[in-house]
């Protein structure tokens, strides 16, 4: 800790999309790291003013990265390093508006690599995806060097954008960036909505009691990285000098089943309604995520530290502790503007039930809900 806080002693850091989950978890580290100061530029498309951190060496700008006016507001103070975090996010959300997918996460990054270029920064990361990096034809555990261009969503396809972009400028221009491959972020800080993730969104189902819709069968397995380990790499990316030019993997390098995964939710929350199965998304086709870390290890010295129980009793306390403006900020509209609660027909199972027959299997002691029952009908969360 000491000897970081040495590293950011003086330091000006830029944290596009910052009052985010990962990025207001990462502007609280480089606080406590006495950072000398630390601008967020975030929309507050997905995010929350009661989210973001409050200290004297953070500066928050209400501002898009398209905008001219406030990326020059932004670099006015000539960061010494830009985290580029800000991201139109993610897989269903990019289906449902692929140019404004396009737009912020192509054109966005390019315009702030503009902006870094021009001031000269000392370190560029970039947040990058490995569900989105690795398509389909990747083998797992998933290597930095085995990228597929054999993508099923425009988010996919605007995160390896992203990447062309920035070693673009290390190749041209010698900008000192690396490429941060996040996997199934997860922790405090994020609050629940109609295009999130699976676990805040199931935590905010599961206090409600409310079922947990699993798409597919729920043996499918994700990469679940807490964020404060995300974040722990994320710093010594801005540190490391061996970490420029390189494309690296941030995961926990273990599988989580969905499965497992909605019955620990329900547990720690003491949820009775169980869970629900529901069709896969046409753009879902990968059935199981897993990272290699061994570059991480080998440059950073990285290793996650943190058991996922643990991690899911932490986020679990987050939603006690701010659930007052978590139940006011959780965005589940219908697309006329209208919480639809209503569902339709699902399978329905409880939690004890748990390696039970699936929808069309023999034996399945499934209940069969009506279009009646009380259900948030939205997209499924995103699992990558």
């Amino acid at each position: 800790m000491e000897n970081e806080k040495s590293l950011f002693e003086g330091k000006t850091v830029l944290v596009t999309g910052g009052a985010g989950a990962i990025g207001g978890n990462l502007v609280r580290r480089l606080s406590d790291l006495e950072a000398e100061k630390i601008i967020i530029l975030d929309n507050l498309s997905s995010s929350y003013e009661w989210n973001i951190t409050r200290a004297e060496n953070v500066q928050f700008i209400h501002g898009d990265i398209l905008d001219e006016e406030k990326l020059k507001w932004a670099f006015k103070s000539k960061p010494d390093i830009v985290y580029h975090l800000a991201a139109h996010f993610a897989n269903q959300n990019s289906v449902d508006n692929p140019e404004k997918d396009l737009m912020v996460n192509g054109m966005g990054i390019l315009k702030v690599l503009q902006y870094a270029h021009l001031v000269d920064v000392e370190r560029f990361v970039y947040a990058s995806s490995g569900c989105g990096i690795y398509g389909l034809d990747s083998k797992m555990p998933f290597e930095e060097h085995d990228i597929s261009i054999k993508l099923y969503t425009p988010y996919q396809v605007t995160k390896m954008i992203g990447e062309l972009y920035t070693n673009y400028f290390y190749n041209l221009y010698g900008m000192p960036i690396v490429n941060a491959r996040f996997f199934n972020s997860y922790g405090p800080g994020e609050v629940p909505g109609k295009y999130r993730n699976v676990i805040p969104n199931f935590f905010y189902w599961s206090m409600n009691g409310l079922p947990l819709p699993i798409t597919g069968t729920g043996e499918e397995t994700r990469d679940f990285t807490y964020v404060g380990d995300l974040v722990n790499g994320l710093v010594k990316m801005a540190t490391h000098e061996n970490a420029v030019g390189e494309a690296i993997n941030l995961g926990a390098g273990r599988e989580i089943r969905i499965i497992d995964l909605a019955n620990w939710i329900n547990e720690l929350t003491g949820n009775k309604a169980g869970i629900l199965y529901k069709e896969r998304r046409d753009w879902d086709k990968k059935n199981r995520l897993l990272s290699c870390i061994d570059k991480a290890s080998n440059i950073l010295g990285y290793t996650p530290q943190t058991e996922f129980r643990k991690g899911l009793e932490n986020t679990y306390q987050w939603f006690v502790e701010n659930r007052r403006n978590i139940e006011k900020s959780a965005e589940f509209l219908h697309r006329r503007g209208e919480l639809d609660q209503r569902p339709r027909q699902q399978v329905h199972h409880t939690n004890r039930e748990r390696g039970a027959a699936r929808p069309g299997q023999e034996g399945s002691t499934a209940l069969l809900h009506r279009q009646d029952e009380q259900y948030p009908r939205v997209h499924s969360p995103d699992r990558i």
